[in-house]
């Protein structure tokens, strides 16, 4: 016969709660998406001080900070203005809030306290157009991007200008004499149009793929009632070719990236094409998630590859 088990066999209760409540807040502040954007920050921070010297490791962990409270408090307002279309859609009900088990006073007191602290440290820490820069980020993915998602099929252009602002964040952290020219210069051009092309492949397969539940979230996709896949996949095409020009006539109009840099930029794009017309052709559900997941290899590869080919100036680093 089977001894009992001991209070010293089960897991602690409390352990379990731990991580119920860890995993709630990654989910809340979308802590994937914020990593994102705080990459992308980063990225922008990398090439700026490249361009312009003066790189500073303390800098940049201010940047990280800031960049990151702030994103994982516009996530969870994000959240709280979304909670009754989360609620009808599967992939998204078992959110915290949804699944009623955080009070939404509480998720919104927690939005406040990081984006407002996030959006101060930028601009005491690291400069006042890097915290300007965050705040237009914030603004335009909840007032702009957020409310267009249940109005207007526009709105996942909207969502590309938000998710196209974070390396201007880095960009201006890392400009020694920034004001508000720094985000007309070249570099922050290509670093806004990287981003944003980018975005619209990755998102037309995600948004074709869940067409469904985004339609029985109330939210207006240009998935909506596409059943073929082909005006998904046009519009997928259509970016996934802007981004490729991008990534090759750069390098030959501006003197920020060596020449050899249009190579792997053309190629990671031609891919990004290549894998958007197969999907054209096919409608297939499985060709829509290879050019989704590609874009996720794509961006680190491109980032990667434009840091290497940009042009290093003078400046010392710190």
């Amino acid at each position: 016969m089977p001894e009992p088990s001991t209070s010293s066999d089960a897991p602690p209760v409390s352990s379990g709660l731990a991580r119920q409540i860890r995993g709630d807040l990654m989910t809340l502040t979308k802590a994937r998406l914020s990593f994102l954007v705080v990459l992308t920050s980063c990225f922008g921070y990398f090439v700026a001080t490249k361009e312009h010297g003066g790189f500073s490791w303390l800098t940049l962990l201010h940047l990280v900070f800031g960049t990151g409270l702030s994103a994982a408090g516009a996530a969870v307002f994000n959240q709280l203005m979304e909670v009754e279309a989360d609620a009808r859609m599967r992939r998204t009900s078992d959110r915290p809030l949804p699944a009623n088990r955080l009070p939404k006073p509480a998720a919104f007191i927690l939005g406040w306290m990081l984006a407002g602290f996030g959006l101060v440290h930028l601009g005491v820490k690291v400069n006042t157009e890097a915290s300007v820069m965050a705040a237009a980020t914030l603004v335009t993915y909840l007032f702009l991007y957020t409310p267009m998602k249940r109005v207007s099929t526009a709105n996942t252009l909207v969502g590309a200008v938000s998710g196209a602002l974070p390396p201007l964040i880095g960009w201006a952290a890392g400009d020694p004499d920034p004001g508000w020219k720094t985000f007309l210069e070249p570099g922050a051009i290509f670093l806004f149009g990287l981003l944003f092309f980018w975005q619209l492949p990755h998102f037309a397969a995600i948004n074709w793929m869940y067409r469904d539940e985004y339609m029985r979230g109330g939210f207006r996709m240009w998935s909506n009632d596409d059943e073929s896949g082909a005006k998904t996949a046009r519009i997928a095409l259509f970016y996934a070719v802007c981004l490729t020009l991008l990534a090759a006539v750069f390098p030959f109009v501006s003197t920020d990236m060596s020449a050899w840099g249009a190579a792997p930029g053309t190629f990671l794009g031609g891919v990004t094409a290549l894998l958007a017309a197969k999907f054209l052709k096919s409608g297939d559900r499985s060709d829509a998630r290879r050019l989704f997941f590609y874009t996720l290899i794509y961006l680190p590869l491109m980032m990667v590859a434009s840091y290497l080919a940009w042009v290093a100036r003078s400046g010392p680093e710190a």
